[in-house]
């Protein structure tokens, strides 16, 4: 009956766990590790210490799991053999067979494809922003705008970063650079009626809504700052205000004037 797997791995057939593992909803990132990088220790180096049941977790892997255990310790191998072979995963795909396989994945564009419009579908590529387990989930990587996305189905949102690394993506470009896109420079431009809307005014915006916000955060935290600009509306109040009392002044003066000439209308 295992005859009946087809594989890419150089054995005759695929081990029921990895058959399983890989055609499950949900692990359509994953690539099959070949069975000889998962026997051989030396690629599995330090990861005794990071998976409970370690071993029992291998044998799951490896297809030689032969222990009579219970659902409850059964349960907890099989979470442990998941996280170990997106761990060891994470190692394989920097290899030349992972790479190669992960780039058949990615010429299909089973990653995905960019959501921005303006790369038109660029294929995306998985990509962790942490090494270390369990800080962040994976993230999707398009190469033509440089940027990373949240994967749309949440059952992909919720795997590991750590499975995939910080690394791979760019090493695949190193390793092929004939992949390595156009970068995209086109950006949409804001049109009201067909104009484009002029630069200066979306600055002016942005800064004057900008040094709003940061007003609002220094009062916030009790510190009073002045702007330059607020300076001079101050300067402008007080030279109008001058000018008021300037006026006033010199009101007052010609009215004692005309009093002390006998020109002033008393009867008023």
């Amino acid at each position: 009956m295992m005859e009946d797997f087809n594989s890419e791995t150089d054995s005759d057939y695929t081990s029921y766990w990895r058959d399983w593992f890989i055609s499950s909803r949900g692990n359509e990132y994953f690539c099959e590790i070949d069975e000889e990088y998962l026997t051989d220790r030396f690629n599995l180096t330090g990861l005794n210490t990071e998976v409970p049941y370690y071993q029992y977790a291998l044998d799951l892997v490896t297809d030689v799991f032969d222990l009579d255990a219970d659902d409850d310790l059964r349960e907890q191998i099989e979470k442990s053999a998941r996280h170990l072979y997106g761990l060891v995963h994470a190692r394989y795909i920097v290899t030349t067979r992972g790479l190669a396989k992960m780039l058949d994945k990615y010429k299909k564009g089973d990653f995905g494809k960019c959501p921005r419009v303006m790369c038109d579908g660029h294929p995306l590529l998985p990509v962790g922003m942490h090494d270390v387990p369990n800080v962040s989930t994976v993230r999707l990587y398009c190469a033509k705008c440089e940027d990373v996305y949240n994967p749309k189905s949440s059952r992909h949102a919720s795997i590991d970063g750590a499975y995939f690394g910080t690394s791979f993506h760019s090493i695949l470009f190193q390793v092929y650079p004939a992949l390595v896109p156009e970068k995209s420079v086109r950006r949409y431009e804001p049109r009201i009626y067909g104009f484009r809307v002029h630069a200066s005014a979306a600055l002016a915006r942005w800064q004057d809504r900008f040094r709003e916000d940061m007003k609002a955060r220094l009062h916030e935290a009790g510190v009073e700052a002045k702007y330059i600009e607020d300076s001079e509306v101050e300067e402008d109040l007080d030279s109008e205000d001058d000018d008021e009392e300037q006026s006033v002044d010199t009101k007052n003066e010609r009215v004692v004037g005309d009093a002390a000439s006998g020109r002033m209308d008393l009867g008023h």
